[in-house]
């Protein structure tokens, strides 16, 4: 069958990418509009000059420093700009990006121009299959230097070669393969490391029959040594080797795939890879793997939310807030998962529990513990004195910087208790203008926020000091609602207690009737975390109603009626739980995938 995807609509890749080849590479076609020259060495080369000749250039964001590096070009450089990403996404899968990521992405650059032109509709609906799942860096710290190959790769094409030749080398795949790996770069920070995973994404798009659509060195290595015993002679070459296992595979597992034999698919994965989450139970990447970052397996972002009893096309929205500001809060009642779900989303992202830096602020807290400070020291001298000492932040940045094609994330819990202002300092302004430098209240040497280090905050919004967190900061980050009257945490105790706890289900009618109860002071909504954990039964939730959800609904009622308590006795509220209600909630054929009726923004995709 070959490594040529099939299924799910995935032949639309396989023909954009012809596309690409025959108006893009062969001819200075455009892609978006054929018949006007785009992909000419004048148009490469002038891209090349304002694209990979500043990589300096100021700007918050991937798009924030694009939009200034192209800031006056003609026309031409936005649309080719805006067509070479396209390539560079069209083989992400859905599991890698939301619904609709892609497309508004590529507008956004095209919409820079002063002409801008729109994505045909042929070739908008090849965005949304994919083929594979990157790395977490070809997504984002390291989109620059995968769109600055396909400029590269392009230019020295229309360059070096006579059109024969060049179409010669087209229908070459080995030897356009050893053109490829041959380019040297210059002055733009591109490696053949940090460019690797868009050189494969070519190979298999260009050459879907021969190499595999798989985006990591590592894999492609762990597959051909678990499976060397399929071949006679052993081959130097990864991709010639795979090239000979494949058939050898496909005649085995003939009955297993009625479509192309798929290497991330039981029973063949668990060969290659038996330490994969779904045979151990934990999330690789996390094991001190010295590989570059982009080629650390990362969970799958449906498996995560699997895990998580989330939507996936949640997780992806948070994906891609992250993204574009680089810093996101978490806000809802307490007990709506907000920490949990930062921290295995930033351990998802990163791919290691040593790039994740966890703090919580509290009253006390202050610059001098956030940033930097000085802290008692006793020196080799014995006697007592002060040392300069790095903060959380600092620490954090600083392995960000020693790492910069991986993310890290430095975590915020209860980001509202402290005193932000004060905290923060100087840090309000490179929130906003990462690529800028700015001298810290301790020290002389300029400092930059990293552009892989991601922030997510968690604040509590039934705590009064919500009031605390000014205009100022709300403008530099996204806020993203925990709410247990809308996704993503509507219906979430109810999906953990089906798989988890049968006929507990009533735990979570019982919720629903308080929160009704609470609804007009929204912050004070019941989570569902109380009952999120294992072995739960009749015993425990009295315990807990009793023991931490009483307390804390008998403070958020103070001042009220003395009888208001009484509404939330657990055996009244258990009684009034009818199997009617209980259905109420979620009787649409999307509630078994946890989508709520009506809540189509939510709903998942096929991918």
């Amino acid at each position: 069958m070959g490594s040529r995807r099939t299924g799910n609509g995935v032949e639309n890749v396989y023909a954009a990418a012809q596309a690409w080849v025959e108006r893009g590479l062969l001819a200075d076609d455009s892609l978006f509009t054929p018949g006007n020259a785009i992909w000419t060495p004048r148009w490469l080369g002038e891209l090349r000059r304002r694209f990979l000749d500043q990589p300096d250039a100021p700007g918050a964001g991937f798009y924030g420093k694009l939009a200034n590096q192209l800031r006056n070009s003609p026309p031409e450089v936005y649309q080719l700009t805006g067509e070479a990403l396209f390539i560079h996404f069209l083989i992400i899968s859905m599991s890698g990006m939301k619904e609709g990521t892609k497309a508004r992405n590529i507008n956004r650059v095209l919409e820079m121009s002063p002409q801008p032109v729109p994505i045909p509709q042929d070739l908008a609906v090849c965005l949304s299959p994919g083929i594979a799942h990157p790395g977490q860096s070809f997504l984002s710290t390291g989109r620059p230097y995968q769109l600055g190959f396909l400029i590269e790769l392009a230019e020295r094409l229309k360059d070096v070669m006579p059109d024969q030749e060049r179409n010669e080398l087209l229908q070459e795949p080995w030897r356009f393969k050893d053109f490829a790996e041959a380019i040297q770069f210059q002055g733009s920070g591109m490696t053949p490391n940090n460019t690797r995973a868009q050189r494969y994404a070519v190979y298999h798009l260009v050459f879907p029959d021969i190499f595999e659509g798989i985006l990591s060195a590592r894999h492609k290595n762990l597959i051909g040594d678990a499976f060397s015993h399929c071949i006679d002679t052993p081959d130097p070459d990864t991709d010639r080797r795979l090239m000979r296992i494949r058939p050898v595979l496909e005649a085995e597992y003939a009955e297993d795939y009625k479509h192309s034999l798929y290497l991330y698919e039981t029973p063949i994965i668990r060969q290659w890879q038996p330490e994969h989450p779904q045979y151990t139970g934990v999330t690789l990447g996390s094991n001190g793997s010295t590989e570059p970052a982009e080629d650390v397996q990362q969970e799958d972002l449906a498996a995560l939310a699997q895990r998580l009893y989330l939507l996936e096309s949640f997780l992806g929205e948070v994906e891609a807030l992250l993204e574009d500001k680089k810093q996101v809060i978490f806000q809802g009642p307490p007990g709506t998962g907000k920490t949990y779900v930062a921290q295995r989303l930033a351990r998802h992202m990163a791919g290691a529990d040593e790039r994740v830096t966890l703090v919580q602020f509290h009253p006390s807290y202050a610059y001098e513990d956030f940033v930097q400070g000085f802290r008692p020291a006793l020196p080799d001298s014995g006697q007592a004195g002060f040392k300069l000492t790095d903060g959380p932040l600092l620490r954090a940045a600083r392995r960000a910087q020693d790492e910069p094609d991986a993310k890290h994330f430095l975590l915020i819990d209860e980001i509202n208790r402290g005193n932000l202002a004060k905290v923060f300092g100087e840090l309000y302004f490179l929130l906003e203008y990462r690529e800028e430098k700015i001298q810290l209240q301790y020290s002389e040497t300029p400092f930059a926020l990293p552009d892989n280090l991601y922030i997510i905050g968690t604040m509590n919004t039934a705590d009064r000091s919500i009031a605390l967190v000014d205009l100022a900061l709300r403008r530099r980050f996204y806020f993203v609602e925990f709410h247990p009257d809308e996704p993503p945490v509507k219906g979430l105790l109810r999906r953990y207690l089906e798989a988890n706890a049968a006929g507990m289900e009533w735990v979570a009618d019982v919720v629903d009737l308080a929160n009704d109860a609470l609804r007009n002071d929204r912050h004070a909504a019941i989570g569902p975390s109380y009952f999120m954990r294992p072995g739960i039964d009749d015993a425990a939730v009295a315990r807990i109603w009793k023991h931490s959800v009483l307390p804390y609904i008998e403070e958020r009622l103070f001042g009220e009626r003395d009888d208001r308590l009484g509404e939330f006795d657990l055996d009244r509220l258990r009684r009034s739980a009818t199997p009617e209600r209980a259905n109420s909630g979620d009787d649409s054929e999307g509630a078994e995938n946890g989508v709520a009726p009506g809540d189509d923004e939510y709903a998942l995709t096929d991918a």
